[in-house]
């Protein structure tokens, strides 16, 4: 999935999750929107299966343009921001990791990290 280079920084984030496939396509992402969540994930993992409606429901409904990354597709860039379990939730705010949660969260959870920075 390509992203359109946004015009201005107070545009509106992605309605839905978008895949990234690696460092640069996810440092594009980031420098694109405000507050992006990342979702460090893997296809086999029940609890990130779990996460992906609150993930959805985040990226629809908040100002955070949320990135899916798939671990095992992109095992260098998981081994750059640390990720040692999934599901990891990296947060990222004026193109900066701000927070990192590691495990199933709940919405209100993670839509009151979000509002932190949003």
């Amino acid at each position: 999935m390509t992203v359109e280079p946004s015009t201005d920084s107070n545009s509106q984030s992605p309605a839905e999750p978008v895949a990234i496939d690696g460092q640069a396509a996810l440092d594009e992402f980031v420098a694109e929107n405000d507050v992006v969540l990342a979702d460090f994930y893997a296809d086999w993992c029940g609890p990130c299966k779990m996460l992906e409606p609150t993930v959805e429901g985040l990226a629809a409904d908040t100002d955070a343009a949320v990135a899916k990354v798939d671990v095992d597709a992109n095992q260098p860039l998981a081994q750059a921001y640390g990720v040692r379990g999934v599901p990891t939730l990296v947060l990222f705010a004026g193109g900066e990791k701000v927070e990192e949660v590691v495990g199933v969260q709940s919405e209100d959870q993670l839509r009151s990290l979000i509002e932190r920075y949003a």
